[in-house]
């Protein structure tokens, strides 16, 4: 059985998941006491913060298949750092993506599985300062249970994050790029980049807003239909039950640029459960 396959088979990607957030959970069994709730709203606007968390984010996108239907996205993120020594960390970012896919043609079923998987490894420095930075390599396994969601292929390229956090506000990007350097020869070649600038402010009270954009550029795909652009503003909320700290939040994304017209817009829902040390 080749490598892909086994990737591909529906126990090992179930059983992957599942061993993907034991290790957030259970590496994370530490005291969550000492975080400020000012502290852990900073930590939510910021992609490497030095603490283990576990956003679960809920997509509904319309405009599929010839009768417009949804298409829903549960992106399971742990986000886990470690620390190398007393210099640096390493942050480990990973996306899960389960998907519910409606029929793209008339006589098709709907689909529902697990997507290919993007894992990010950056190091960034430990000591605080007003720019705080991460680089590394961002990698593409091809993980889907279904062909209609499958890219059959193996990627890698490089990510990198950078943001200042200045009172309120919160503002920065990630940037990455990935090309395909194995897997099936029947599917198209990768080299992709996505741009994810954002603004995030804190109004207090565990309220925060954030506007961020995500910009995906396909170059192997035909002229005219490379590019995809999507806005989403989000209101978030940090709650603590029973001592579990928990950012809740709701927003409208909007797609102003999309190759083939779909999807037209949607929504975001995320729990982000909080782990500080």
């Amino acid at each position: 059985m080749s490598s892909i396959q086994k990737f591909q088979n529906p126990r090992a990607q179930i059983g992957a998941l599942s061993l993907l957030c034991a290790l957030s959970l259970s590496t994370s069994a530490q005291a969550q006491s000492g975080s400020s709730e000012e502290d852990l709203v900073k930590a939510t606007a910021n992609p490497v913060a030095a603490m283990i968390s576990l956003p679960l984010q809920s997509n509904w996108e319309r405009g599929f298949g010839p009768d417009n239907k949804l298409r829903y996205t549960l992106n399971v993120q742990p986000v886990i750092p470690v620390k190398l020594n007393d210099d640096w960390n390493l942050v480990t970012r990973t996306i899960v993506p389960v998907v519910h896919m409606p029929a793209l043609e008339t006589g098709q079923s709907d689909t529902w599985g697990i997507s290919d998987t993007t894992m990010s490894l950056l190091v960034s420095p430990s000591k605080v300062s007003r720019m705080i930075w991460a680089a590394g390599g961002v990698f593409l396994l091809p993980t889907a249970s279904a062909d209609v969601l499958a890219s059959k292929k193996f990627g890698l390229g490089p990510s990198a994050v950078a943001l200042i956090q200045e009172g309120p506000w919160t503002y920065g990007g990630l940037a990455n790029h990935i090309w395909s350097v194995a897997g099936s020869d029947s599917r198209p070649k990768i080299s992709q980049t996505y741009l994810n600038p954002f603004l995030t402010y804190a109004f207090g009270g565990g309220w925060s807003a954030t506007m961020q954009a995500e910009f995906t550029q396909n170059w192997e795909a035909e002229s005219g239909k490379q590019s995809t652009a999507v806005w989403t503003p989000v209101v978030s909320k940090l709650l603590k039950i029973e001592g579990q700290a928990l950012s809740v939040g709701v927003g409208y994304r909007h797609y102003s640029n999309t190759p083939n017209g779909s999807p037209d817009n949607g929504l975001r829902l995320v729990f982000n459960f909080l782990f500080p040390r």
